[in-house]
């Protein structure tokens, strides 16, 4: 019988059907298996034995519940190439948002690779993200010459508030499949086995799709915002609506401008007992530096091990010395007129009393924009202390004990200033010849992200709008939080004691 299925080789239609439901079975079985024990499954952190390669690369935690699973992540870029930053480069992926890319490392500077361990058979890379996401920048001396990347600098090209868009753009996209994105996956050389396959296609691709679907909800403020641009975050606002649950719709207007520069933050040790964060809010380096984290990682898992290791090195690490050639007899010139002008308020690490010093200026002295200032309350600071409440690390209670509210800035010590612009809390002012001009005479809009440093007028230059195919971000201080009065200090100066000024303070 020529049309027999059995004699042309097919499977009869209902074992096909048997086989396809079987499967369905499988896989619905397989994905309620993960869902159950998801919260108690172990992980392998992506560790480093050099700590500034570990700083780069290494975990600080959520591996094990938090981050994106590694192959989900490489292939985002690519299947929603039209959300990236139309400036983008082909092929470019995630660093079309400034991150900077190694040629020896697979994930940009700020991206851990760490292993969650399913099955004794079966592990998934994840990516989560760490301090150096923010605390790594780069430096050129001209356009031509080669890029020097510096560790705990503010990362000052490094666009985050893109980045989280992104990712919180493309999550109500209906290519956001597993049907859409496991063709890229299998372009891409990912050589899953099919255990694997099953894992992203049923668990891991819709799983991911609806953590980012609520974080769309709790970052909706940032469509109420200014832009950011490169070199800059909302430090407590995301607290607020992800840890707290504040509505983000009953947010006010003047609590939306809070919008700051990322900060060194290395020579940590000297800094205990000073107070932290642009409006002094604490004094304790280790809260600090837990609130950080706390951007990134849930309380509960965070690597504490990590965290304490970096903030060993931390303590002891000097601020970058000025590279470029300084001119000494306009150091010797410019130191005076520092301690006349400059150092009752900044010049802290070198005082004995300093532990005892109560450096917050009020809004009303410094006269800087208030939108950072305004963003933290009283609400929040009472929340931060429910934090860590159960959580101890060799043998100390990690809540928060220090957090307080303000109502001014806090004047900083400069150690690295040089490679601190833009300038104040906001990063409102280009460079320091434009902070020591009165404000009316300091640029209203510039350009940011731009790597080629300014020798001259001590800071990173703001006047070009692109280089090749990659546009800057033009920054307005017009718009909320962006304001870039106050900080009236040195503003009589003459010209040429701002020069000599300006050379002193680069050898800080």
């Amino acid at each position: 019988m020529i049309n027999d299925p059995q004699k042309l080789g097919d499977r009869p239609p209902h074992r096909a059907a048997k086989k396809r439901i079987l499967l369905a079975i499988i896989a619905v079985l397989l994905a309620l298996v993960l869902w159950l024990l998801w919260p108690f499954l172990t992980s392998r952190p992506a560790y480093y034995a050099d700590i500034d390669e570990h700083f780069r690369y290494g975990t600080i935690g959520g591996e094990s519940t938090d981050g994106i699973p590694y192959w989900l992540w490489k292939a985002l870029p690519v299947v929603f190439e039209d959300r990236l930053p139309p400036d983008h480069l082909p092929g470019e992926g995630m660093t079309a948002f400034g991150f900077m890319q190694e040629p020896d490392h697979d994930l940009p500077i700020g991206f851990a690779k760490s292993s969650r361990q399913i099955l004794p058979a079966l592990g998934l890379d994840v990516v989560t993200q760490n301090c150096a996401t923010c605390h790594v920048g780069k430096l050129r001396e001209t356009p031509t010459a080669p890029v020097t990347l510096i560790s705990t600098m503010p990362g000052h090209n490094v666009n985050l508030q893109g980045y989280i868009q992104f990712l919180t753009a493309i999550a109500p996209d209906e290519r956001f499949s597993a049907k859409h994105i496991m063709p890229y996956i299998a372009e891409m050389g990912a050589n899953l086995n099919p255990l694997e396959k099953l894992v992203y296609k049923f668990f891991v691709i819709p799983q991911a799709r609806e953590q980012l679907l609520r974080e769309r909800l709790d970052l909706a403020f940032m469509d109420r915002q200014s832009q950011y641009g490169p070199g800059r975050v909302d430090t407590f606002t995301s607290y607020k609506t992800r840890r707290f649950g504040f509505p983000v719709e009953l947010l006010p207007p003047e609590q939306l401008n809070g919008i700051a520069d990322y900060p060194s933050i290395w020579n940590q040790g000297p800094r205990a007992g000073m107070y932290l964060h642009w409006d002094g809010n604490n004094n304790n380096p280790d809260e600090r530096n837990r609130t950080a984290a706390l951007a990134l990682v849930a309380p509960g898992n965070l690597n504490f091990d990590s965290l304490y290791r970096l903030q060993q090195w931390l303590n002891d690490l000097p601020a970058p010395q000025y590279p470029y050639a300084i001119n000494q007899d306009l150091v010797a010139q410019g130191k005076p007129i520092f301690e006349a002008n400059c150092a009752s308020c900044h010049d802290i690490l070198n005082r004995p009393d300093k532990l005892n010093l109560e450096t917050v200026i009020p809004i009303g002295d410094i006269q800087t924009d208030r939108g950072r200032l305004d963003s933290y309350t009283y609400d929040l600071t009472s929340n931060q202390y429910l934090l860590f409440s159960d959580i101890t690390y060799r043998g100390e209670d990690k809540r928060f004990k220090n957090y307080r509210k303000t109502n001014g800035y806090a004047s900083a010590p400069l150690d690295g200033i040089w490679l601190r612009s833009p300038y104040l809390h906001n990063g409102s002012v280009p460079t320091m010849r434009d902070l020591l001009n009165p404000p009316a005479e300091r640029p209203t809009t510039f350009y940011r992200g731009y790597d080629v440093y300014d020798q001259e007028n001590m800071g990173f230059v703001t006047t070009v709008a692109g280089e090749n195919s990659k546009q800057f971000f033009q920054y307005d201080t017009s718009l909320g939080g962006n304001g870039n009065g106050g900080h009236l200090y040195g503003t009589a100066l003459s010209d040429s004691d701002k020069t000599a000024l300006i050379e002193y303070l680069k050898t800080l």
